[in-house]
């Protein structure tokens, strides 16, 4: 593996950090949100990583460096949470039933915190690893003096 491999597999990381930052930002926003252009209340998407294989056989390998595509994480799908919402009693709200119940998000926001914190550790743990690899190159340049 050369240095700009190292480097497009941190940034893999970094980009799917990024998106998952934005999906969390986003049901933070939403999660008072009781009306939807789908209908009914905000619900809460996430994303689903996957992990591109390192090593592969001599022919994937030369036809990933033709073709650009290195291994790293991509971001396969986003899904949307399928928790039933929660009802609150609120008659006076414009989205109120005949009872008086408000369907809205079933978002905790302690469990999102948790994963916006996951994902700024893990975004932290990706820009360590680009400086590091600039690093090694840097010092490789040195010896080469």
């Amino acid at each position: 593996m050369n240095f700009l491999d190292a480097l497009h597999i941190s940034s893999s990381g970094l980009a799917a950090q990024r998106l998952r930052m934005n999906l969390i930002s986003s049901n933070l926003a939403n999660i008072n949100t009781t009306r939807t252009p789908q209908g009914g209340p905000y619900r809460r998407r996430e994303a689903i990583f996957s992990a591109l294989p390192v090593r592969r056989s001599f022919h994937n390998v030369l036809r990933s460096q033709v073709s650009g595509r290195l291994p790293g994480v991509r971001v396969v799908g986003i899904t949307t949470d399928h928790r039933p919402p929660i009802l609150k009693h609120d008659p006076s709200h414009p989205d109120a039933d005949k009872r008086g119940y408000v369907a809205m998000p079933n978002i905790n926001i302690i469990e999102e915190m948790v994963n916006m914190i996951s994902a700024t550790r893990s975004y932290e743990a990706g820009v360590a690893a680009i400086n590091a690899s600039k690093d090694m190159a840097l010092k490789a340049l040195e010896i080469g003096r």
